[in-house]
């Protein structure tokens, strides 16, 4: 068993850390505290090919495999885990057309993604349906040849930026089997955003999206129609593992500068390294973090061989926030003092952290999924 990455792989991670170091970590603390990304950011990560990482290379990606994504955004998240969500979503959607749309929409949507002139959103979750999504009310109503989309989205990540939103709307009976996936630009014209207030990821610009007879017609379906949450939805369990290694990676970075406080800080004197009561507490969670990164490129080395992923995916989605959010606590106390004052790039960390525990399927909601497959959907809750 080869636990190295290959060369491409630690080239990409290699270039990723360069961009990180430059165009991330120092603007950091900026971008939480102004609440948003400046527009050339957006440029800066299109430069970066991080937008392309996943897009098939005719359709002008880099076409990786999603091992090398996971090492991609791993490397962002050191430096801010709010800057991975356009990317995360880049991969995601792209991969989700490139499985299910036709050569039409491929050719039109995905060299768009990959060049970042199309900033991707995930319109699923509704106001009064989080993680019971089959039941999503957003109507597609039927219009002429095609539907208008009517209702409201709400924590939509980059809601606040988006161009074009995966968006899963009800076109038939109640179930999963009445959802179909329409991808489509979001025009202001039809779509009002309000960006929410929240603890962590704010440049992020998570928003609640209320759809105003936005019109979509058949070359918009993804996947069929009433086959957007049997078909397109099997594709979410790559981004749960994606999602695992931006906690981990914050977290890492976040550990990473407690060592070094450590290394430095003096009381009674010595180094307080040398002190058992700081030195074991780091070594248990980066313990812990390592075990969680391993079990999250595991489930995204068995998606590229074309295993099932499903178990380990949920389970390092289920485990890594917490384990991230444990670890970055104990950085902080680590600080002492200083770890109260938000000057600490860790308290940003600690505050992402908890938004990564709720985001894309809670620990009760991996939990179940794990559980089914272990179990049985019989036998399970």
């Amino acid at each position: 068993m080869d636990f190295r990455f290959t060369d491409d792989q630690r080239a990409v991670a290699d270039k990723v850390r360069a961009f990180v170091a430059d165009e991330v970590t120092p603007h950091a603390d900026r971008h939480d505290a102004d609440g948003r990304f400046p527009p050339e950011f957006f440029s800066a990560l299109s430069g970066a090919g991080l937008f392309a990482l996943s897009v098939p290379a005719e359709y002008g990606g880099a076409g990786h495999d999603a091992v090398t994504v996971g090492v991609a955004l791993e490397e962002l998240a050191r430096g801010e885990a709010a800057a991975c969500h356009p990317v995360l979503n880049a991969a995601l959607i792209g991969s989700i057309i490139a499985a299910n749309g036709d050569d039409d929409q491929r050719a039109a949507w995905l060299p768009k993604i990959a060049s970042g002139e199309a900033v991707v959103a995930l319109c699923l979750t509704e106001p009064e349906r989080g993680t019971d999504a089959a039941r999503i009310g957003l109507a597609a109503r039927p219009d002429g040849g095609g539907w208008r989309l009517e209702g409201t989205k709400t924590s939509i990540m980059i809601g606040g930026y988006a161009t074009h939103g995966l968006v899963f709307a009800r076109t038939g009976d109640d179930g999963a089997r009445g959802i179909t996936a329409f991808f489509t630009e979001l025009p202001d014209s039809h779509v009002k955003r309000t960006v929410l207030d929240d603890l962590g990821h704010r440049a992020g610009r998570r928003a609640t999206l209320e759809f105003d007879a936005l019109p979509v017609g058949p070359e918009n379906v993804v996947g069929g129609l009433g086959e957007g949450f049997v078909g397109v939805m099997r594709g979410f369990d790559y981004s749960r593992a994606l999602m695992a290694l931006e906690a981990i990676g914050s977290a890492s970075a976040g550990v990473d500068a407690a060592l070094e406080y450590a290394r430095e800080r003096t009381a009674f004197g010595a180094a307080i390294g040398t002190y058992q009561g700081v030195a074991f507490p780091l070594v248990e969670h980066v313990t812990k973090l390592r075990a969680a990164r391993l079990l999250a490129y595991e489930a995204l080395w068995r998606k590229d061989q074309g295993l099932d992923h499903r178990a380990e995916a949920n389970m390092a989605k289920n485990w890594a926030p917490r384990v991230a959010v444990e670890a970055l606590h104990q950085a902080l106390l680590t600080f002492g003092h200083y770890g109260w004052s938000t000057d600490n790039p860790v308290t940003r960390r600690l505050r992402d952290g908890v938004g990564l525990e709720i985001a894309d399927g809670t620990a009760n909601a991996t939990a179940l999924v794990v559980a089914r497959t272990l179990l049985g959907r019989e036998a399970a809750p």
